[in-house]
């Protein structure tokens, strides 16, 4: 397949992706739907499958191209355009938004894609910077490492799956809410729902499809803090 040629399935990822971070976000102005955080752990792992599927289709080694320039640049981006609407919806977070995760999830995949020295550097870098900023990195160090350990979930199929599958659980294990409630039904199907969504998320992108969806491209970006500054819109208009 050309690197450049759309996959349903792909795009399908990406859509449950963003569908379910819409509804993750939805408690913010429907508070008794508290469910609904359950339903957003599938949210950050789908993305992170996104990037990984999307490192997978390049050429291994072709680390310096003008696609993966603007990837970073998209990505650098929109890190520092959705601060302040995710700030305005949750002002009380002690986290960056979930794009600088996502970012330095990238930088390790790249490094463990590409390899050779510069690809080591990149991914040293990732995840120094990573620890370096654990507190304030939403999912923490798990989280970045997350997009790699899907890429050799990727390429290794069988009980290699379960590497992302608990680096998912490692990662939402430092929500708040975990803490506070401890080992209570909710709480475990909380980690059940993380330890799951790489699971599903590999099967799907592995399924054969015969139907058109229509593609996540470069807007999709937008989705991220546009989405956000709509719920807080409806949020302080209700």
């Amino acid at each position: 397949m050309s690197p450049h040629a759309r996959d349903a399935n792909l795009d399908l990822i990406k859509w449950l992706a963003m569908l379910t971070m819409l509804l993750d976000h939805l408690r913010y102005v429907w508070p008794e739907a508290e469910w609904l955080f359950i339903v957003g752990r599938l949210a950050f792992p789908l993305f992170c499958l996104g990037i990984a599927a999307n490192v997978a289709r390049s050429q291994s080694g072709a680390l310096y191209t003008d696609d993966n320039v603007r990837y970073l640049g998209w990505m650098v981006a929109f890190a520092v355009i959705s601060e302040l609407p995710y700030r305005l919806l949750s002002s009380d977070s002690s986290t960056l938004n979930v794009m600088p995760s996502l970012l330095l999830g990238l930088l390790i995949v790249w490094g463990a894609h590409h390899r050779g020295r510069d690809g080591l550097i990149l991914a040293l870098a990732g995840v120094s910077l990573a620890v370096l900023i654990q507190e304030r990195l939403m999912y923490g160090i798990f989280g970045a490492l997350l997009p790699a350990a899907l890429l050799l979930a990727m390429q290794r199929p069988g009980l290699v799956w379960l590497l992302p599958a608990a680096l998912c659980v490692l990662a939402n294990s430092r929500n708040r809410w975990l803490a506070e409630w401890e080992l209570q039904p909710y709480t475990l199907l909380i980690l059940a729902t993380a330890f799951a969504a790489p699971l599903i998320g590999l099967w799907l992108l592995r399924r054969t499809r015969h139907f058109r969806i229509w593609p996540v491209k470069r807007w999709g970006y937008w989705f991220y803090p546009s989405h956000l500054v709509a719920l807080h819109l409806i949020r302080t208009l209700s």
